[in-house]
C-alpha cells in the first residue's frame, strides 16, 4: 500500500526528470521516502500517521508549483535563475564563485555538449536544473537547410503501426490505411507476418521502418 501510495504522489508532482526537479521538489521526495519507511520499521503504527505528512507534503509541493506559475518573482525565489558562465568565450569567474560552480565541472558539462572549445562559445547558461546549455558563436554554429537555402523535407512524427506483434489499428485508421496494407506491405518487403514484428512505424516521408523480432531473425541465418 505504502509503495502504491508513494508511486501516485510522485505520479501527482508531474512528470520530471530527476535532474530537473527543483530544490523544494528534491526535498519532498526525500521526506517522503523517509516519512514511508516508519510504518515499515514499526508495524504497530497506523498507516494514517505516515499517509497524512506524504499527502500533506505533495499539497505543499503542489501548492508552490501554482504559485511557481502565478508569479515570476516567487519562482525566482524557489528554484533560483539561469546564469550566465560563459559569455562571448570568456569565463565569468566571478559567477562561477558565487554558483559554487568551478572549472572541471563547466569543461565536462561543455564537453556532453559536443563543445571543447571555449572560444567559440557566445554563450553557457547553467540552469536552474544543473544543466548547461551551450549557444555557439554563428561562425561556428552547425549549417542548417537554411542557411544553404535548400528545401526542407517532410517533418512530423513516425507513427507506430506495430508494438511487439500487435497491430495498432486506431493508428492506422488515422492514417486512412487497413492492417491488410500493412500485411502486404511487411510480405513484399520483410516476408514477414505482424506476429514477427517487434517494432514497425511509417515515417513522415512515407517509408516503412520494420525491425523484426531477434527470433525471427536468427531463424532466418540458420
Amino acid at each position: 500500500m505504502l509503495y502504491i501510495t508513494v508511486l501516485v504522489l510522485i505520479r501527482l508532482m508531474g512528470k520530471r526528470e530527476i535532474g530537473q526537479l527543483s530544490a523544494f521538489d528534491l526535498v519532498v521526495a526525500i521526506m517522503i521516502a523517509e516519512i514511508a519507511i516508519l510504518p515499515m520499521e514499526q508495524p504497530e503504527m497506523p498507516l494514517y500517521v505516515s499517509l497524512i505528512p506524504m499527502f500533506t507534503l505533495v499539497g505543499a509541493e503542489m501548492l508552490f508549483s501554482y504559485l511557481s506559475l502565478k508569479s515570476h518573482r516567487f519562482r525566482r525565489l524557489v528554484n533560483g535563475s539561469p546564469s550566465i558562465v560563459v559569455y562571448n568565450g570568456e569565463i565569468m569567474e566571478q559567477e562561477m564563485r558565487r554558483l559554487r560552480y568551478n572549472v572541471n565541472d563547466l569543461l565536462a558539462q561543455m564537453r556532453e555538449n559536443n563543445v571543447t572549445n571555449i572560444a567559440e562559445v557566445e554563450y553557457a547558461i547553467l540552469e536552474t536544473s544543473g544543466e548547461l546549455s551551450v549557444i555557439l558563436k554563428p561562425e561556428h554554429r552547425p549549417l542548417t537547410r537554411a542557411d544553404l537555402k535548400l528545401p526542407a523535407g517532410p517533418s512530423g512524427l513516425p507513427v507506430p503501426l506495430i508494438f511487439d506483434g500487435v497491430i495498432q489499428k486506431d493508428n492506422l485508421e488515422q492514417l486512412g490505411m487497413d492492417p491488410k496494407w500493412l500485411e502486404e506491405k511487411l510480405a513484399q518487403g520483410w516476408q514477414a507476418g505482424p506476429g514477427e514484428v517487434l517494432y514497425a512505424g511509417l515515417n513522415p516521408d512515407g517509408t516503412l521502418y520494420v525491425s523484426l523480432k531477434e527470433n525471427c531473425k536468427s531463424r532466418r541465418k540458420g
